[in-house]
């Protein structure tokens, strides 16, 4: 699938017409980390969207594609059909860190983004992603109000807070995964991890370059006020200035102090250890700049929570369509869109 930009300010991108096999769609793609489980099983990606300029960049590096832009902007008619829509949308609304202001903040009002496009394109499943805040927040109206839209349009839900440290991964990361089935489906069930562990020393790289280490200011005011016979460990400092060790991650974040996560209290992680503290194929490619790295992992998914999902969603996706490991062009027809 090609992106292309043109002059004359407007986009073209091709998209398949042909249901020969299972379908998705990347809603605020980001790194990616929704979309490569669901390729594995053998499912094609027939639109991405994402308005960052680094997500962009990144998705293009490592698929080959570049994202569409705002996705208000776009008419759901012109989305292709699919199979599974599949959207991580911004969490920031819903997070500690971004305060909880939910629907009176904008990036709150994205989730009704995802509820025009199902009111249209129907599609068979649904897979959602937030922090798990979203479900307290308010006092748990908010995601009260998302399950209440997705169920009126015709969709029976299942919810539940998974994390990185369940699936595998040395990563405290709680997120919330919203499963959705076109009409009464009741036999779903969140799946445990069956993998391989990984520890925190599979994680680390050796020979870390010196611009990664704290400030000797830093290193040692952190030493000062607390001691870890925990070798490795991660060093995480809260909100209140707390400090804690631990031989796992606490959360990626976007909005975290540049010292919130130390390894052994000295250096920060690389962006090849929070991409491998997500579960990210050890050939997936970087962006140059390092803070744009901190916030695209700030913002993704751990992709073993992702799989087995994936995995057990795949059981309940019609047998009539058959999987293709192989697309043909014949497959595809030219869709243009405004620029954005």
């Amino acid at each position: 699938m090609t992106n292309t930009n043109k002059r004359n300010g407007r986009i073209s991108q091709k998209f398949p017409i042909n249901s020969v096999y299972r379908t998705i769609i990347d809603l605020f793609s980001g790194l990616g980390g929704m979309r490569i489980p669901f390729e594995k099983l053998g499912y094609k990606i027939v639109f991405s969207s994402d308005w960052n300029e680094d997500a962009q960049a990144i998705y293009l590096k490592n698929f080959g594609e570049t994202p569409f832009g705002d996705i208000t902007e776009i008419s759901a008619e012109n989305i292709p059909d699919h199979d599974i829509l599949l959207g991580g949308f911004p969490c920031q609304a819903f997070s500690i860190m971004g305060d909880r202001k939910g629907f009176e903040d904008t990036r709150g009002t994205l989730f009704f983004e995802i509820a025009r496009i199902i009111s249209v394109k129907k599609p068979k499943a649904i897979l959602l992603e937030n922090v798990k805040q979203l479900v307290r927040h308010d006092s748990g109206k908010t995601f009260e109000v998302i399950l209440n839209v997705l169920n009126e349009l015709g969709y029976s839900t299942h919810w539940k807070v998974l994390n990185g440290l369940d699936f595998g991964l040395p990563h405290k990361r709680e997120r919330v995964f919203i499963v959705g089935f076109y009409g009464d489906h009741k036999e779903f069930e969140f799946p445990c991890f069956q993998g391989v562990k990984k520890e925190l020393e599979d994680i680390l790289e050796i020979d870390v370059p010196r611009k990664y280490f704290a400030s000797e200011r830093i290193r040692n005011r952190r030493k000062a006020s607390h001691y870890s016979d925990i070798k490795p460990s991660i060093w995480h400092e809260n909100k209140s200035g707390n400090i804690s060790s631990h031989p796992y991650s606490c959360a990626l974040r976007t909005g975290a102090s540049h010292n919130y996560l130390l390894v052994d209290g000295e250096r920060h992680l690389t962006p090849r250890e929070q991409l491998r503290l997500l579960g990210f194929p050890e050939d997936y490619k970087t962006l140059d700049s390092d803070a744009a790295m901190k916030r695209l992992t700030g913002n993704s998914v751990c992709i073993p929570i992702v799989e087995a999902i994936a995995q057990e969603m795949d059981k309940y996706i019609s047998d009539t369509i058959p999987v293709i490991n192989k697309q043909s062009d014949s497959y595809y027809h030219q869709m243009t869109l405004p620029s954005l």
